[in-house]
């Protein structure tokens, strides 16, 4: 928990820090419960396993049930969470480019197939709202400068210096999209596809 003081100091300063804090230890303290199914202390019981939905297949199956049914058989008494990397509809990027996070991708399954694990093992998502892909209705919607979706995302105006910005890719940080009010450069971490 130090490190995270640290980290809290760094990014929003020693005045508030310490408040931070506190609130992280109390929501963890007030969780653990919630998401261990018990208050205790965290053992070799509480390991994680972290799998893309289609990481295990059959012929003829859809693979989130067949990665249910892998982990019953094979992981019952081995770990005690599966956290499913993005299996949301997708672009590109693995998953991570999403066009809808209230679906599955019909490729793995569907909603049952995943709730289905829950009687065995605590499940955990990626969320990714911090991506989304450039073919998803939010993005569209931006695009025609639908107000609601005005601010999803980040355009940047002028020549700002923005070498500093450092990232996992060597791809353009902006894209150029058209828009219904002209040309806007679009921050694009990932690529084109992945915004934000």
């Amino acid at each position: 928990m130090a490190n995270l003081l640290s980290h809290l100091t760094f990014l929003y300063g020693a005045d508030k820090a310490p408040q931070l804090y506190e609130r992280a230890q109390y929501l963890i303290v007030g969780y653990r419960g919630q998401i261990l199914g018990r208050n205790a202390e965290l053992t070799e019981r509480d390991s994680i396993l972290i799998t893309y939905g289609d990481q295990v297949q059959s012929p003829n199956e859809r693979p989130l049930q067949i990665l249910s049914a892998f982990c019953e058989q094979y992981l019952a008494n081995v770990v005690s969470g599966i956290h499913i990397l993005p299996f949301y509809p997708w672009t590109s990027d693995d998953g991570f480019s999403v066009v809808d996070y209230r679906k599955v991708d019909l490729s793995l399954g569907d909603w049952d197939d995943i709730s289905g694990m829950q009687d065995h093992f605590h499940l955990m998502f990626d969320g990714v709202i911090n991506h989304i892909s450039a073919q998803s209705k939010w993005f569209k919607a931006f695009l025609h400068n639908d107000p609601q979706y005005r601010d999803y995302f980040i355009a940047i105006e002028d020549s700002p210096d923005l070498s500093q910005v450092v990232r996992p890719r060597a791809l353009p940080l902006l894209t150029t999209f058209n828009t219904s009010s002209g040309e806007k450069r679009v921050w694009t971490t990932f690529s084109d596809d992945r915004l934000i």
